[in-house]
């Protein structure tokens, strides 16, 4: 899905591949949230949500002072939320009009930080998930460039089967023929930060899911804790927006 914004995007950050994964991560972190902190900015009356973010603060304040007269303190309260409301309202626009460029973003670094890629002559399975009930064998047909380190047919054994082989570099169609129906799978082989999504969901009557066997990649080990790409970038990302509003003094 969204394929055709490859191009745009592996020519904007397709640089950023030739680094190790967690600085490339990390710079596009802070280059979104400098984007999104500008946008917010221009799209806002600052003035009116500092005044906004005031009141809150002062009602707030109040309302701890009252713990001895309930009503007055449900009243205080109940002003702090319209107050509340009037500001994340006022927060919306710049929340929208970023939405669905962030969300492309997302896609393309799913599909570039997600896994580590497969390298030439390095062995790697496909996993062929099967419905319930589903017995015979399963044929594998593979080009020249890729040779099986196993048989080219199995059987169908607990619901899956599973191929190992090795190639050259490239994108290779890999196919599969079992109980009369014909699958593909594509494999891509690069020494380069790459790969073609893992997971190939079928949800047929016969086969649910056909997987190579690319690694999760962990882009950050803060001390024994481990993070992909989304946890490094969300960590990144929080750190950053707190400090970009405090220095542009945005409310």
């Amino acid at each position: 899905m969204f394929e055709f914004l490859n191009i745009p995007f592996d020519y904007a950050f397709g640089p950023l591949l030739a680094l190790p994964t967690i600085w490339a991560v990390i710079i596009l972190s802070i280059l979104i949230s400098l984007i999104t902190t500008l946008i917010y900015k221009w799209t806002t009356n600052q003035q009116l949500m500092k005044d906004l973010k005031d009141e809150i603060k002062r009602l707030q304040s109040e309302a701890k002072t009252l713990k001895d007269q309930p009503q007055k303190a449900m009243e205080v309260q109940k002003q702090a939320m319209e107050t509340n409301m009037k500001y994340m309202s006022h927060s919306m626009r710049p929340t929208i009009i970023t939405f669905i460029p962030i969300i492309l973003i997302f896609g393309w670094m799913t599909a570039n930080f997600a896994y580590e890629q497969i390298m030439p002559e390095q062995e790697f399975s496909i996993s062929i998930a099967f419905q319930d009930g589903i017995k015979g064998n399963i044929t594998i047909q593979t080009p020249k460039e890729i040779s099986l380190t196993g048989e080219m047919s199995r059987e169908i054994t607990n619901g899956e089967s599973i191929f190992t082989m090795k190639g050259t570099a490239g994108k290779h169609k890999i196919k599969f023929l079992t109980n009369g129906q014909e699958y593909l799978k594509e494999a891509l082989i690069t020494n380069e930060q790459k790969y073609t999504e893992p997971i190939t969901t079928v949800n047929d009557k016969i086969i649910k899911t056909i997987t190579t066997s690319n690694k999760e990649k962990i882009v950050l080990n803060l001390f024994g804790w481990k993070l992909g790409w989304l946890g490094t970038y969300i960590l990144t990302s929080i750190i950053s927006s707190i400090a970009l509003r405090k220095w542009m003094k945005i409310y």
